[in-house]
């Protein structure tokens, strides 16, 4: 389809192709299987200024919107989920700060970020906090001119890896999500360190990792916003970065669909190619009319934020839930198209039926997300009454 993209966008994501399959697809498999972080190409990526494109213009940034960040996620992760998540919870991390932090915060860290000489994480996920946000358990208590945290995060993509971290605390836990701030912890500061590096199913060469605060001292310039403003910040964050987890869906879900394309014309079966099989066709069919759909509800979704709209939980929730739910279809429908050489490694779509299994999962697990869209239809329909 016909998106209208501009000139500008067009040559954005004409670069990000280009830097996945000349630079990241050669790596792909290698990455995956030694779960290694994939330094040198975020390094790239900084060289490329991709990691300019979400930051202000006044902070050295490019300045680009919601549907820039989603060109760019869905061709890294048309070619590797793994490798287009570092990236994107790079950006993830830095939004706290682009949104509420005053401008000596988006002064000190966000150059840094722009050029890649720093790497940010976003922390809210606890053992007991999950999608229930409101039971976190970290709590930063203020002492001469510090907030001292205690507590662990888990699950935190980037971690280990990023300088920069906008974590979730607790400061007054007796107000429950309300009692709940945002800081800017540091790699280095004393007392904050990081558990083991997680084995995953999918997303092999991305990082995650458990943060730990043992009297962490941070100091009290590093609140982001106000206090108790915590909830709200992850809220509203969720909101504008999960276009991004669905653009990433949409990715592999679009190589997936490529390479059972691609597969089906040269396997022969019965003396003909497969994609002459009927059962075949069907099944690519609904492939592509899936990953079509869903791109445009990602891409509308991501113009309606850069257009300034004040709400759009209701439709980033969608276009997460509905773009990763395809994928999983896509990517299973892909591996039963290929047989038994698609449940090989030597074939990419064993990767990518695995890497798409956490979209459904992180940024608000999909029943989770599905609450958030019953709130808002609920809520327009009682006020139309």
């Amino acid at each position: 389809m016909e998106y209208f993209l501009s000139e500008q966008q067009q040559t954005l994501k004409g670069l990000a192709r280009k830097i996945a399959e000349q630079r990241i697809l050669p790596v792909r498999a290698e990455l995956d299987e030694k779960e290694e972080f994939p330094g040198d190409l975020i390094r790239e990526m900084a060289a490329s200024d991709l990691l300019r494109i979400f930051i202000p213009e006044e902070y050295e940034g490019l300045g680009g919107g919601s549907l820039d960040l989603c060109l760019v996620i869905e061709e890294l992760s048309r070619v590797c989920g793994g490798v287009a998540i570092c990236y994107g919870a790079n950006a993830l991390g830095a939004l706290p700060v682009i949104g509420y932090g005053s401008d000596e915060q988006k002064k000190k860290y966000l150059p840094d970020v722009a050029s890649g000489k720093r790497l940010t994480a976003f922390a809210v996920t606890e053992a007991t906090a999950g999608s229930d946000a409101a039971n976190i358990r970290t709590t930063a208590v203020r002492s001469d001119g510090y907030y001292v945290l205690n507590g662990t995060k888990q699950f935190i993509t980037n971690a280990g890896e990023a300088e920069i971290y906008s974590v979730v605390v607790m400061t007054d836990p007796a107000k429950g999500s309300r009692g709940a701030s945002a800081l800017i912890v540091e790699k280095g500061t004393p007392g904050f360190s990081f558990g083991k590096k997680e084995k995953k199913m999918g997303i092999r060469t991305s990082s995650t990792r458990e943060l730990v605060f043992r009297d962490c001292r941070v100091p009290e310039g590093n609140l982001i916003g106000r206090e108790g403003q915590g909830f709200i910040i992850a809220i509203r964050t969720l909101d504008r970065s999960r276009p991004g987890v669905a653009a990433q869906a949409l990715g592999i879900a679009q190589g997936a669909l490529e390479a059972a394309v691609e597969y089906a014309r040269q396997r022969v079966q019965f003396g003909h190619p497969i994609s002459a099989i009927q059962a075949v066709q069907h099944l690519l069919a609904d492939m592509a009319t899936e990953v079509e759909a869903a791109r445009a509800l990602i891409y509308a979704t991501a113009r309606t934020i850069d257009a300034g709209a004040k709400g759009f939980a209701e439709e980033a929730a969608m276009a997460k839930v509905f773009a990763s739910d395809m994928a999983m279809r896509v990517t299973t429908n892909a591996v039963q198209i290929l047989g038994g050489a698609g449940y090989m490694r030597d074939y990419p779509v064993e990767k990518m039926m695995r890497d798409a299994k956490i979209t459904q999962i992180y940024e608000g697990t999909n029943q989770v997300v599905r609450n958030t869209i019953a709130l808002e239809v609920l809520k327009r329909k009682a006020l139309r009454e």
